[in-house]
């Protein structure tokens, strides 16, 4: 068992000497992330379809995320610390990272009000009224219990006015000195040390994004996040406001890309210093037949698998790429079982922490960069 520390600790192993990639290990009390490093999504403590053996066993995954927002209103806080934090109810024993509830309460416009204080945001589910503060947040994070919080932010929609970008940008800021001040008054409630982790935001304007992560890059944190890039702005924006963020935030801590996104995203994100990401796409595809492979995307539901026998992957060590035809699970997807789905799950987020494991073992050897241009192309086109 890991000995409790009083801090996460973040180790560079390499660095690519063509790019801005580097390859390091992360080290929590739940628990060692080797990055770069897939964050599988559970936002509701579970991974969807995915049973917490295969995620451990089979995907190999390091860590995984919940979701603060609807953690709090299903189980709720009094069943999370009875239990005794999240590790235990849902049987996950290495690291969890949990986001702030920020990018929810974005989606939910119609839904809530923003103030100065907080967010006053009614229920998706039976309409009841809540309110999210900076302080609050921390709060509910430390009854999850995550090894990673994440700071309360208020996540601009896009298209946005310069206007309204800096205004948020500037009430994330003042909402982060809440949140670093409770959580720095107040303790784990189950032993381990939680990390609080700051958000970049500031929309696709560069001086309010340069503005934003000088801002928080001039305070001491175990890892740094860049929020707000997976909200429908075109990919070329995203790709230029990440790599000037990463250029900025401290280089001997991790940086963590929230919500990104496809494999040639997620690739050249690393090729600008990025060490973390998560995003629901593995799952949401794989769930409507749509797989990522190392020869591009296949629609599994397309006529020309009714007749191949041939295992899905053959060079994958992933027990299900191997046991199932892509005949069987064109089969599965066309009538609509529910193991389609599953094994669409789990093949994607395997291809997913593969890939990254994949783009560590290249910057460890020294040519990732080649081997990011070379496999971009292919893992991006439908075949």
């Amino acid at each position: 068992m890991l000995k409790f520390t009083n801090k996460m600790q973040f180790i560079i192993s390499s660095s690519d000497k063509k790019s801005k990639a580097r390859a390091g290990e992360i080290i929590t009390d739940s628990g060692l992330i080797q990055t770069p490093v897939f964050m599988p999504v559970g936002t509701l403590g579970a991974v969807k379809g995915v049973h917490m053996n295969d995620l451990e066993t089979h995907i190999h995954a390091q860590i995984i995320l919940g979701n603060t927002y609807h953690l709090y209103l299903r189980p709720g806080m009094d069943v999370i610390n009875q239990v005794g934090g999240l590790h235990r109810f849902n049987g996950w024993n290495k690291p969890i990272l949990t986001d702030s509830g920020g990018f929810q309460v974005f989606s939910l416009n119609h839904r809530r009000k923003i103030s100065e204080e907080g967010v006053t945001f009614s229920s998706h589910i039976d309409g009841s009224i809540h309110q999210f503060t900076p302080e609050k947040i921390i709060n509910i994070q430390r009854s999850i219990g995550a090894d990673i919080i994440m700071a309360f932010d208020e996540c601009p929609p896009y298209p946005v006015s310069p206007e309204y970008a800096e205004k948020s940008m500037h009430l994330t800021h003042r909402w982060l000195e809440r949140c670093y001040s409770e959580w720095k008054e107040t303790k784990s409630l189950y032993g381990n040390h939680q990390s609080l982790f700051p958000i970049v935001q500031g929309s696709v304007f560069k001086n309010l994004r340069k503005h934003s992560a000088e801002y928080i890059a001039s305070k001491e944190f175990d890892g740094y996040a860049i929020g707000g890039v997976s909200v429908g702005e075109p990919t070329e924006d995203m790709y230029e406001i990440t790599s000037l963020c990463c250029d900025i935030l401290p280089t001997n801590k991790p940086r963590y890309l929230m919500g990104v996104g496809t494999p040639a995203n997620i690739l050249t994100c690393i090729g600008f210093g990025v060490d973390m990401f998560d995003c629901v796409m593995p799952t949401r595809n794989g769930r409507n037949a749509s797989l990522f492979t190392w020869k591009g995307i296949m629609n599994m539901k397309n006529e020309k698998w009714k007749y191949d026998f041939s295992p899905l992957d053959e060079n994958s060590d992933l027990f299900a790429d191997k046991a199932y035809s892509k005949a069987f699970i064109r089969h599965l997807f066309v009538n609509g079982e529910m193991l389609g789905s599953m094994i669409g799950s789990i093949h994607n987020l395997h291809f997913y922490v593969s890939l990254c494991k994949e783009a560590r073992n290249h910057i460890l050897i020294g040519d990732f960069q080649a081997w990011k241009e070379e496999m971009i192309p292919v893992l991006s086109k439908r075949i």
